[in-house]
């Protein structure tokens, strides 16, 4: 870690940890103050709370100081929430009198058009100038649950409980709604920090801080964009090397520049599908829901990392098996078999009418016996087939009739999940609120944190046993490539003949081809070539041939070539296309049509899509993504992941692909494309021929930015 970024974690690290804080902007008229001041208050913040009001001498009954700088004690960090035209000042004020930190509330910059960006600009030049840590402006601010330092504009409620998941949030109201979600779930985290628009303090500072925190096992972010992308991919890589998951709920779209309507690959990448393969590829858990992003970081926070995906599932109802069953299945999860022991044991003490399957039903006869849930898990969990466990356990909604029994009971079962020898995660069978006597199960008896309801819970452990498994195999991420010359002016959209010739430059497999400029050479290439023959139309700027007609298959001798070029060449006349001539190649049958196209997006750089293609490929959209430059693993995995996968393994009765050949032939590509740079707009071959080990361009398409 350099000296600088020991000086910015120092710095970041004084923000969150305040011995003392003032409110700027303090006033009876303003809910935003009264809120903040009754947060502090309430909340038990220790140190103590200055309010500052340059026209009023006490504000919400407290004595109040007209600056800062009137303050007669050292004040930590200051809360502004003056108007937009005095932040500046404040600032100003603050760092002369020793103020380091600041949490500006007060909105009207950036998002408020040239003149608020003018204003957000002097912010920021003025933070950096004079070693400022800035927070905001535009943003909530942050709670500290583990000390109690609250410079919050919105209602903390009771009870605020201290935990392991850090919170950071580009919504400021969607925070009050995470907030009131984790305490109706009953769900302890450390740090909430809503981040307003990112002038100084940035979500990878937040991330950085939290990876440092010992008290911090998981992360859940909410992402409107991010702003600053190889600074992120640093930050989450170092989590996952920390052990430290990151649950990430992206929304929205970067803004994309126009991209070109010739290749299939910009209908099929999307600026969102981008940032999947971008998180994926970092070791982030994206999920599409606030419920989802809450509860899958409360499990990863209580269960931590299960050795594979082999689940034993323990409920009390046999519908609830059902569901989890097929839940597991949509999470890609195993429920094995149990072993013989474990089923002999299971016999032992279940009732006659009871099966031990996986997802086991100990069955209505817990009410009968209160043990038989907990012994049962006790059975499984021993299994040496298992690798974890999922207990389907509603806590109460009210104190039971007899509170000691029940307390006693969840005490018996905390401690066999504590015992266990693979990991256990609890989930319910809905996601209610968690009642006052839950709360103290959790308290008294120990109990573990309970997942909310089995669609969000099954969620979370599918999550989970990726997670796992991409940190006991993080992706190796290869070095850039070596950069490609790219050809003199090269420029606009490249025929077909041109962006092949490039390809076979730097040794891709392409089909043979030989171009024709009248009827009878057409047909000499024919005679060369062998019948029968495939013939395309060739024209500057022309992207899908098949779309206008441009292309005849299976042209079995010299007339049917002589009908097709005549044929090709009015449509080309008729398009006014220039450049115009044909193409001449040998007629493939068999194998699986395949596109691999890369696309650079102008957030993350280049982007490699893989999936079925052929003239189908936009009807199927079935392609998957990845970052270049892209690994081996990464690129197999990518295959793996279509929907059309079978057809690669030799599907009824088909050749199989050599996957390794196949493999080999698109990094070649992506390679290729990566070295070309930013003067590459798009590169696709559609379709890419794989037939047993025989893999082969068939069609290429080559677009440059304009330089």
């Amino acid at each position: 870690m350099t000296a600088v970024t020991t000086d910015r974690a120092q710095r970041v690290g004084a923000l969150f940890n305040p011995r003392s804080i003032a409110l700027v902007g303090a006033t009876d008229k303003s809910g935003w103050s009264a809120t903040a001041f009754q947060n502090l208050r309430e909340h038990g913040f220790p140190g103590p709370v200055h309010l500052v009001n340059p026209h009023a001498s006490t504000v919400h009954g407290q004595p109040a100081h007209p600056s800062l700088s009137a303050i007669p004690e050292p004040v930590d960090l200051a809360y502004v929430m003056v108007p937009t035209a005095a932040v500046l000042d404040v600032l100003r004020d603050g760092s002369a009198c020793g103020v380091r930190s600041f949490v500006v509330l007060t909105a009207g910059f950036g998002e408020a058009g040239e003149e608020g960006a003018r204003r957000e600009r002097e912010i920021a030049e003025f933070a950096a100038a004079h070693g400022l840590t800035v927070l905001g402006p535009n943003g909530n601010g942050y709670i500290n649950a583990a000390t109690r330092a609250i410079p919050y504009g919105l209602p903390v409620p009771h009870p605020l409980r201290a935990g392991s998941v850090g919170i950071v949030l580009h919504s400021g109201a969607l925070a009050s709604a995470v907030l009131n979600f984790c305490q109706a779930r009953d769900l302890g985290f450390g740090l909430l920090a809503v981040m307003g628009n990112e002038t100084d303090v940035t979500v990878t500072d937040v991330l950085e801080h939290l990876i440092d925190d010992p008290d911090t096992r998981v992360i859940a972010l909410f992402l409107e964009q991010i702003r600053r992308p190889e600074e992120f991919v640093r930050a989450a890589r170092r989590a996952a090397d920390a052990g430290k998951p990151i649950v990430a709920l992206k929304v929205g779209t970067s803004e994309q520049a126009v991209r070109t309507a010739q290749a299939h690959t910009g209908a099929l990448v999307g600026d969102d599908r981008v940032a999947d393969a971008a998180l994926r590829r970092c070791g982030v858990i994206r999920v599409h829901s606030l419920e989802d992003l809450i509860i899958t970081a409360g499990m990863l926070a209580e269960v931590g990392p299960v050795r594979g995906d082999r689940i034993g599932v323990v409920t009390p109802s046999g519908g609830a098996s059902e569901i989890l069953a097929d839940r597991a299945a949509d999470e890609g999860l195993q429920l094995p078999e149990f072993s013989a022991a474990t089923r002999t044991a299971l016999a032992e003490l279940l009732p006659d009418f009871a099966a031990a399957n996986n997802p086991l039903d100990v069955t209505g006869y817990v009410v009968l016996d209160r043990s038989l849930l907990g012994r049962a898990l006790e059975v499984v969990a021993e299994d040496p087939g298992i690798d974890a466990v999922l207990l389907l356990a509603d806590l109460p909604r009210a104190e039971p009739p007899q509170p000691e029994v029940a307390l006693e009971v969840f005490r018996a079962n905390a401690e066999r999940i504590r015992r266990a020898p693979v990991p256990v995660a609890v989930v319910s069978n809905v996601c209610t609120d968690v009642g006052e006597f839950a709360r103290r199960l959790h308290r008294e008896a120990g109990f573990p944190h309970v997942a909310g309801g089995m669609e969000h819970g099954m969620s979370a452990l599918g999550a989970l046993v990726r997670w796992s498994a991409a940190v006991r195999e993080p992706p190796k991420v290869p070095a850039p490539r070596s950069p490609v010359a790219v050809p003199a002016g090269a420029s606009g959209t490249w025929s077909e003949y041109r962006a092949a010739g490039l390809l076979a430059e730097h040794g891709i497999p392409v089909v043979p081809a030989r171009r024709a400029a009248d009827e009878d050479t057409a047909v000499s290439a024919a005679e060369a070539i062998g019948y029968p023959v495939v013939l395309k139309a060739v024209a500057d700027g022309l992207g899908h041939k098949s779309d206008i007609g441009g292309v005849r298959l299976d042209l079995a001798d010299a007339e049917a070539v002589r009908t097709a070029y005549r044929e090709v060449a009015a449509v080309l006349h008729e398009q006014r296309r220039t450049g115009e001539g044909v193409l001449l190649q040998p007629q493939r049958t068999g194998g699986v049509e395949l596109l691999v196209g890369v696309l650079r997006d102008p957030v993350w750089g280049p982007v490699l899509a893989v999936g079925l293609g052929g003239i189908w490929v936009e009807v199927l959209a079935d392609t998957e993504l990845c970052l270049l430059p892209a690994g081996r693993a990464e690129v197999r995995a990518a295959f793996d992941r279509l929907r059309g996968a079978g057809l690669l393994h030799g599907a009824r009765g088909q050749r199989p692909a050599d996957l390794d050949a196949l493999v080999d032939v698109v990094l070649q590509i992506g390679d290729l494309a990566d070295g070309l740079g930013p003067d590459l707009e798009s590169l696709e071959v559609n379709p890419l021929l794989v037939d047993g080990s025989r893999v082969e361009a068939l069609d290429a398409l080559i677009t440059w930015r304009g330089r």
